[in-house]
Formats: C-alpha cells, sequence, structure tokens
C-alpha cells in the first residue's frame, strides 16, 4: 500500500477553515477542480464531477467535528488505484489564533500504475487542493 501526505498553513482561524471544508459536500465551495458534488444516502455518498466532466463517487468512512477531520474512500474514479481511503484533518497552529493548518492524506494500492506514479498523482492533487483552498480563504 502507498501513502501520501501534504500539509498547509492557510490564513485563517481553524473555525473558519473547518466550516468551508468541513462538510463532506462542500468540495466545489473550495475546488475548482470539482465544480460540481451531489451528496446522496443521507450525506455519506458524494458523486462529483471534475473539470473533464469525469464521475468520482466516494463514501464518507469517518467524521469528527470536534478534531476537524474526516475520512472517505473512493468506490469509483478514473484513477489508477483501489482500496483509497483518504483523510482530510484541521489543526490549529500553536500560538496563532488567525492561522490554521491543512493536512490532506490518502493510502491506496496502485493497479497498473507503480507506488511512485501513483504517489506523485495524489501528491499533485492534494498540493493543487490545498494551493485552491489557500486562494479562497485570502481572497
Amino acid at each position: 500500500m502507498a501513502s501520501t501526505s501534504v500539509s498547509r498553513t492557510v490564513p485563517a482561524t481553524p473555525e473558519k477553515v473547518w466550516n468551508l471544508i468541513g462538510g463532506f459536500d462542500a468540495l466545489p465551495d473550495w475546488l475548482p477542480y470539482i465544480p460540481e458534488s451531489v451528496a446522496s444516502q443521507g450525506g455519506r455518498v458524494r458523486q462529483l464531477k471534475n473539470l473533464e466532466g469525469e464521475v468520482i463517487v466516494e463514501r464518507l468512512v469517518d467524521f469528527n467535528e470536534t478534531e476537524r477531520q474526516y475520512s472517505y474512500a473512493i468506490l469509483q474514479a478514473p484513477f489508477p488505484v483501489d482500496g483509497y481511503v483518504s483523510t482530510i484533518r484541521v489543526h490549529t497552529v500553536p500560538g496563532r489564533d488567525d492561522l490554521a493548518e491543512v493536512q490532506w492524506s490518502g493510502r491506496f494500492n496502485p493497479v497498473n500504475a507503480t507506488d511512485q506514479e501513483v504517489v506523485d498523482l495524489f501528491t499533485g492533487i492534494y498540493a493543487d487542493g490545498l494551493d485552491a483552498l489557500d486562494k479562497t480563504l485570502a481572497g
């Protein structure tokens, strides 16, 4: 199983960041790569469409409001992986009320790809996503 993790400090309180990204169906609010999300099964499943119109279906597997984190599994996607589980967390930054650290991590089994190819793919997706979050919060 391969894994990757990307963290970014963003210019907002942890509460403000969590209010923006903590809803499982909230990706279109901060991630331009995902302009559409449709929730089903009581909000536990989301069907996403990316800019190319590809469908990604994900299931919420863990949610913790107090710790500001949730985990999800990919059920269907155009990615060369299976067994994908990812977690998004919002942390406080010690001594700073005006900043938050966001961590996006995942683990997965490559399918018809090397570990490094898939690690590079998701590292890029997470980094680009956190860049977009930073721009949304700053702007």
